[in-house]
């Protein structure tokens, strides 16, 4: 038995859901952060699927610079929380709110 396309938006799906909770749920930055990276993920698994049940190519070239983006993304995003955790030795989302210039 070969897991159908059905499978893979089941899979996507519950990683998707289970990164929204983290996003909203959660109150510490590297863990939110992680959470929108597995929402990200969740969705690239949906385009991978979609693309490989048409036998088309576009929805895998899409998730290739989708992860380029990404990885940038990570970059940026890591270097703000580590900075606010060097400012307040705290990554809590309170603690981002009161950050002044």
């Amino acid at each position: 038995m070969t897991p159908g396309l059905e499978h893979y938006l089941v899979v996507s799906l519950l990683l998707f859901a289970l990164g929204l909770l983290g996003v909203i749920i959660r109150r510490n930055l590297l863990v939110i952060y992680m959470s929108l990276e597995m929402m990200l993920n969740a969705a690239n698994l949906a385009l991978v699927a979609f693309s490989r049940f048409n036998n088309n190519l576009n929805g895998q070239v899409m998730v290739f610079f989708i992860i380029t983006v990404a990885a940038a993304e990570v970059a940026v995003g890591l270097a703000l929380i580590v900075a606010l955790y060097r400012q307040r030795q705290s990554a809590h989302v309170e603690d981002l709110a009161t950050m002044k210039l």
